[in-house]
Order: C-alpha cells, then sequence, then structure tokens
C-alpha cells in the first residue's frame, strides 16, 4: 500500500512511465520492471549501489527525507537509451516497494510524512529496465515523527 506521503509521487511516476516517456523501442514499453522472458535477456551489471543516508533505524523529523547514494563500478547517464551498457545507467528509489524516482543523481530530497519505511534503490540500464540478476541496495528501514 502507498503512504500518503508517497502517493503523489508515485502517481507521478506512474504518468512519467506512460509509453513513449521512457525510452523507445526494446524498452520494455516505458515499464521499469519488464517480466518474463524479457528479464531473462538482460545483461549483468557489475553494479554496486548502496544507500549512504539515512541510515537503518533513523527516526527522522520534519517533512524532507534527504537520501544519499554511492555507486560502485557503473556511472550514471542522463540520457534514456536501447544502447545499453552494463556500467551505465539509472537510479530507481523505492518506498515500501513502491517506485517513487528516477534519479538522475545520487542525491535526492523526498517528502515524508509521520510513519516507518523501507527504502531501497535499484541500478537500472539506460533504457529504465533491470539488470538481471537486478542490482538492489541492501533495504534501510526508517521512521519519520
Amino acid at each position: 500500500m502507498v503512504k500518503p506521503a508517497f502517493a503523489w509521487l508515485a502517481a507521478g511516476l506512474i504518468a512519467a512511465a506512460a509509453p513513449g516517456s521512457c525510452g523507445g523501442p526494446g524498452s520494455g514499453g516505458g515499464s521499469s520492471t519488464p517480466t518474463g522472458s524479457a528479464i531473462g535477456s538482460r545483461p549483468s551489471s557489475p553494479a554496486v549501489v548502496r544507500i549512504v543516508e539515512p541510515k537503518t533505524g533513523i527516526t527522522v523529523t520534519g517533512s524532507t527525507l534527504h537520501v544519499v547514494l554511492s555507486l560502485e563500478n557503473a556511472v550514471i547517464v542522463k540520457q534514456t537509451s536501447t544502447n545499453i551498457r552494463p556500467d551505465q545507467g539509472h537510479v530507481h528509489l523505492y518506498v515500501d516497494n513502491v517506485l517513487v524516482s528516477m534519479n538522475y543523481g545520487l542525491e535526492q530530497d523526498l517528502p515524508v510524512h509521520k510513519g516507518t519505511y523501507v527504502l531501497k534503490a535499484e541500478f537500472v540500464a539506460s533504457d529504465h529496465a533491470p539488470f538481471n540478476p537486478r542490482v538492489y541496495s541492501p533495504t534501510v528501514v526508517f521512521s519519520v515523527k
């Protein structure tokens, strides 16, 4: 279930992921998570993505969460492309397993409300589709007062 703090982000990303907005031919019809044989045919990546901030167990006060990521063995590219390279791509942020952000950088502020959340990041190919195996960060659990 999408918590109210992230409902507007999720709605905006659903609109952004509509066909034609996140890539072109071969991008999975605009979906950020292809299924079935599409994942099986994807390349692997040497990338390692981690969430530096927030730390697991932290309690945040206020209305904004500052997220800092680290990325090793790959680089973030700003353009969407079907020319897939294992060491190039984008970062997707998930809150409670709901995609809330498609990043072209390693820092971002997210609006938050009271509650407990699970945050994870995924390094995806430049067409916004996942590598195989998927490149996820360890999850971070945080609370907002």
